[in-house]
């Protein structure tokens, strides 16, 4: 009685927004199945030419009162997504997880350094990226992933705001419990996550999730710990942003509680 199906709702982003969490979390509710791998269809060319034929052949099985997600943070940003996603199915409903710009930025070179240590590979102080001839370096790709108004722009060229609902990256971490449940609303689910589906791991530092008598944590890759950054570069960052985060304010309809 179950059948592979094309995603009724997709974690658009954003990368290092807390998507992993996010989806991790969704997977407790019985009428949720999710896809196990960032797919990549809607952003990378090289995929999107396969088809929805193979997109579908990529989703978990699912009966008929279960919705199938899958996330891949770079939609959000890519040029291509809004586009391709609207043409599958225009009536979607899209999951966009944000926090706070500059603490995205020195997570997302958080897990490039990483990366790049353990491929013996060099690597740079995150002012020495950041910081160019004294001034801000606006072209470094991880500060364009934070211009959230920018790419937000591009989505509600296809979509109504009303289908895509946006979960507060920074909240889902300290208290995940109403994040999850106004997602519940938005994908007009019944009420199946509680607080006793989390609790609370003193040596990461974050909620981890305990469902079907299993208890399990992130990936240890995640919520590392961040290097510590130069205030006058902090301020910098912050100042950069502020003018972006409230032009995405008025387009949202709401505010977050970002520098």
């Amino acid at each position: 009685g179950t059948s592979r199906q094309i995603p009724q709702t997709i974690i658009i982003g954003v990368r290092k927004g807390g998507t992993r969490a996010l989806l991790e979390m969704l997977d407790i509710h019985p009428n949720i199945v999710v896809a196990a791998t960032e797919v990549h269809f809607f952003d990378w060319d090289e995929n999107y030419v396969k088809g929805i034929d193979w997109y579908r052949n990529l989703m978990p099985f699912s009966y008929g009162n279960q919705i199938t997600i899958e996330k891949t943070p770079g939609y959000f940003t890519s040029p291509q997504a809004p586009r391709r996603i609207h043409d599958m199915n225009s009536s979607i409903k899209l999951l966009l997880i944000l926090r706070d710009p500059t603490e995205r930025v020195i997570s997302d070179y958080t897990q490039v350094y990483y990366n790049r240590v353990e491929s013996h590979k060099p690597v740079q102080l995150f002012e020495d990226i950041v910081i160019k001839n004294g001034v801000l370096n606006t072209k470094y790709k991880a500060i364009q992933r934070s211009l959230y108004d920018v790419h937000m722009e591009k989505w509600l060229k296809h979509f109504s705001l009303d289908q895509i609902h946006i979960v507060d990256g920074n909240t889902l971490i300290k208290d995940p419990l109403p994040e999850l449940q106004k997602v519940e609303r938005f994908l007009n689910l019944p009420s199946r996550i509680m607080s006793s589906n989390f609790y609370f791991n003193q040596t990461k530092g974050f909620y981890c999730i305990r469902s079907d008598g299993r208890e399990r944590c992130l990936h240890e890759s995640k919520g590392r710990p961040h290097p510590l950054v130069n205030s006058t570069v902090l301020e910098q960052l912050y100042s950069y942003f502020r003018e972006h985060n409230a032009k995405f304010y008025r387009m949202v309809n709401h505010s977050f509680d970002w520098h």
